[in-house]
């Protein structure tokens, strides 16, 4: 077995652990700062959108020798004003695209253009687009972002609680104001190519999510009845049981995700990919991170926040307490927790009280000729 995978086996059995519920006021200011970030540069500089959502004109040269960014200036001339954003193609050519330039306005910028660039008029390819038209799109746009979320808040709920759906949405309004910020920051343009960039980024950070919250879900189910493990000690299992699985399906995610921004986008000069690669590689980051260190410990604080949680927490800390005052031997705690604790609670706990769950795991992975051996009592085999 790889080392990777060895590391795997024990992180689902309970051998090795991190505390991340325990340390989820770090990761909530981590998030906060970020977010922070996100929304001054959206504030400050705005997102560039696209023609297709404020409308304009777009003028497809053929090959010239012209600079992307002579070209820039030699169009914001042209249009008088107006802002143009230029990217050279991979046959040489250029992409010009002028916001807010209607019809009348067009012809005499191709004129201009085609004397500037040395290139006929008639070579010129010109699509223009109305801003009603993007202004459509855009309210498209907002309203299936709307219902996406509607109906991850109405799934969460009922193949979870009402809990866990709070905690998704929070996690994917983490997840777009982030790439939302970035956006904004960097200063790439906004096109419908965003939009779905954006949509299926919040697929793979609620697909995420779930795979954590089953594991709880399940690990959670008879916890009342045992006093072994806290509510947040359970979670904290869950998530270092899928923790494995998470990064690699992130990983695997984003390498070709990169290879579309850095090399497409960055190398190739394939404006186009930028619009969707760049959403989609801050987002499934953003989502990884959300699903771990956002979404599973806001569960843990919104249960423990619920009496029946505080009783059993209050339970577990007590017979901590005693099985630490009265000095009981390994092997007698241990037979007393086995025979209190739930199967599903036994598989799935850790967290915050690190050494006596920790100790217990310890003892639950020992070997089964020396637990039946204890307590046996002395005599002739007959």
């Amino acid at each position: 077995m790889s080392k990777l995978g060895n590391i795997g086996a024990r992180l689902y059995r309970g051998e090795v652990g991190y505390d991340f519920i325990g340390k989820r006021k770090i990761w909530y200011g981590i998030s906060i700062l970020i977010t922070i970030t996100a929304i001054v540069g959206l504030a400050v500089r705005g997102l560039n959108m696209g023609i297709e959502f404020s409308g304009g004109a777009v003028f497809t040269t053929p090959k010239t020798s012209v600079s992307a960014s002579e070209a820039e200036h030699k169009a914001e001339a042209a249009a008088e004003g107006h802002q143009a954003t230029v990217q050279k193609l991979g046959n040489g050519g250029l992409r010009i695209q002028i916001s807010e330039l209607d019809t009348q306005q067009s012809v005499p910028v191709q004129e201009a253009l085609a004397k500037d660039l040395n290139v006929p008029v008639k070579d010129i390819n010109t699509q223009l687009v109305g801003p009603s038209w993007g202004e459509e799109i855009a309210n498209k746009a907002w309203l299936g972002l709307g219902i996406f979320m509607v109906l991850v808040v109405i799934y969460l709920a009922i193949a979870f609680e009402w809990r866990m759906a709070l905690a998704a949405l929070i996690a994917l309004i983490h997840d777009l104001t982030i790439t939302v910020g970035v956006y904004a920051l960097v200063g790439f343009e906004v096109t419908p190519g965003t939009v779905i960039g954006l949509l299926t980024i919040l697929g793979y950070s609620l697909y995420d999510t779930v795979v954590v919250f089953d594991s709880l879900k399940e690990s959670s189910r008879d916890i009342q009845k045992q006093t072994r493990f806290t509510y947040s000690e359970v979670a904290n299992r869950s998530i270092n049981s899928t923790l494995v699985r998470s990064i690699n399906t992130t990983v695997v995610a984003l390498l070709p995700v990169a290879g579309l921004l850095f090399v497409g986008g960055g190398v190739l000069g394939a404006g186009m990919l930028n619009d969707i690669s760049l959403a989609l590689f801050v987002g499934l980051a953003a989502g990884a991170y959300s699903s771990i260190f956002i979404a599973t410990p806001l569960v843990a604080d919104f249960k423990e926040r619920d009496p029946a949680m505080k009783a059993l927490a209050k339970r577990v800390r007590a017979k901590r307490a005693s099985a630490a005052a009265k000095g009981d031997a390994p092997g007698q705690q241990e037979a007393a927790e086995e025979a209190d604790a739930p199967q599903d609670a036994e598989d799935d706990g850790d967290g915050d009280d690190t050494a006596a769950a920790g100790s217990m795991v310890g003892q639950r992975n020992q070997p089964a000729s020396r637990n039946r051996g204890r307590g046996r009592p002395s005599g002739k085999r007959r």
